[in-house]
């Protein structure tokens, strides 16, 4: 009976399953015959022509530059008369192009068309956020801790920071007042924005008033739609102690943009950090984004312009050029090479000198490593009681018993360090007739220990 009844349940449990899998299939197979979802309908020209007169509203209203602004929208009127937006049926592909040929003709890369999301059209046609909606941008705010991801000190007391968008100071400030007062016994700091996409004034003007100890003029904007400018300094008080004795140095990639930019630009032209890295995107326009609800788009409008009270100009469609210019991938270990030489060309204490040179030196060979021939190292390779040599690929390997395996970088003929080892090297000593004889590790601090070779 148990047996018959499992079995019956089985049975009824398959075919409950298959009606559901018919179920899907046949509702899918409806919605590929129909022409499109309510988010993807196919537009008609009508529908068009009213989205591009919208953004020729909005843009001949506030753009910050009045000649471009018609000139974009007379092209985009001119492109949907010849019928070069009539393949276009989808809102997602027209918007691209809509902003592919606003782009193409000012040149600013803060200028966007997209579809926009349900959630933004409701808020939109409500005026104003509801609790609800407020709830949920907190949780994605706390989701991403307002941009900022680490915070650490490296070796050499050197303080990091990386944060990939300026959070309105008023939300974030606490993290970021946080984040600078544990950096504040730094000897450096490396503040990385190569994924930091911009943001808000109100937080770069906070993270600055670290860095400097009396009021600095860091930037103007000028507003076109009220012909007005307004002027940042940063602030005369922060909470707990200031950076403003530390050596700075900022990375950059071509993804820095925007506020990110505005940051690096003004360290640059104050002379306060070495900027390491690639130059920048290139966007120095403040933007108001706009959702048009019943067209179901949204749009991003530059309303102003930086001004630079020292250059008196922006990086807007240049980027910022960094001083010291390498891959964005090797930014960071080329701002700790830079940090670490600077403090041991100012340190007065000479344990840390001492230490300072040690760690250069390390440094200074995985940056180029001396250049030993494939024979030699070959020639090392042995054991060494509890200590190995391997050679493999071009290279040499170091373990010892009950350790991991590293790479050897050479320092010299007969010295090597390590990446992950700043409290180690290892010399191989050699007899009078070339052939190795022993290891020699050497230890900060000045400390030795040798090992004979066994085979």
């Amino acid at each position: 009976m148990r047996d018959d009844s499992g079995n019956g349940v089985r049975t009824g449990r398959l075919v409950l399953l298959m009606i559901i899998v018919v179920a899907v299939l046949v509702g899918v197979t409806f919605l590929m015959m129909l022409p499109g979802d309510a988010g993807a309908a196919a537009l008609d020209k009508k529908t068009k022509a009213a989205i591009i007169d919208s953004v020729r509203f909005h843009f001949d209203k506030t753009y910050v530059f009045p000649d471009v602004a018609e000139k974009m929208g007379k092209a985009l009127s001119k492109n949907l008369k010849k019928g070069e937006y009539d393949g276009l049926d989808d809102l997602d592909a027209f918007a691209r192009k809509l902003t592919e040929d606003m782009v193409g003709i000012s040149g600013d890369r803060h200028i966007w068309v997209l579809p926009a999301s349900e959630e933004e059209i409701r808020i939109a046609r409500q005026d104003e956020p509801t609790d609800e909606d407020d709830t949920m941008q907190r949780l994605r705010d706390a989701y991403t801790n307002f941009g900022f991801e680490r915070v650490e000190r490296l070796d050499n007391n050197i303080g990091y920071l990386k944060f990939n968008r300026f959070a309105p100071a008023e939300e974030a400030g606490d993290i970021a007042v946080a984040a600078l007062n544990f950096l504040a016994n730094s000897y450096a700091i490396i503040i990385d924005l190569r994924d930091n996409g911009g943001g808000y004034p109100s937080m770069i003007q906070l993270i600055s008033s670290y860095f400097f100890e009396e009021p600095v003029h860091l930037n103007n904007f000028y507003i076109r739609e009220t012909d007005t400018l307004h002027q940042f300094w940063t602030q005369a008080h922060v909470q707990g102690p200031r950076l403003a004795d530390k050596p700075l140095y900022v990375l950059t990639s071509n993804r820095t943009f925007s506020g990110a930019e505005e940051f690096t630009y003004n360290m640059k032209n104050l002379k306060r950090g070495t900027i390491i890295g690639e130059t920048t995107g290139g966007g120095a326009h403040p933007t108001s984004r706009i959702v048009i609800p019943d067209l179901a788009v949204k749009i991003s409008v530059p309303f102003g312009r930086a001004i630079n009270p020292i250059t008196g100009t922006n990086w807007e469609g240049t980027g910022v050029e960094p001083d010291i210019q390498v891959p964005r991938d090797e930014a960071l270990d080329t701002a700790i090479y830079e940090a670490v030489k600077k403090l041991h060309e100012e340190a007065e204490i000479p344990e840390l000198k001492e230490h300072l040179a040690w760690s250069l030196d390390r440094l200074t060979a995985l940056r180029k490593p001396f250049e030993v021939d494939e024979q030699t190292l070959k020639s090392y390779a042995g054991t060494y009681g509890p200590r190995k040599i391997v050679f493999e690929d071009g290279k040499l390997y170091y373990q010892r018993e009950g350790n991991p395996r590293y790479p050897m970088v050479p320092m010299s003929g007969t010295m090597f360090c390590f990446d992950d080892l700043d409290f180690f090297r290892l010399e191989v000593v050699v007899g009078d007739d070339g052939v190795p004889t022993m290891l020699r590790g050497h230890y900060t601090g000045g400390q030795t220990d040798t090992s004979e070779r066994t085979e």
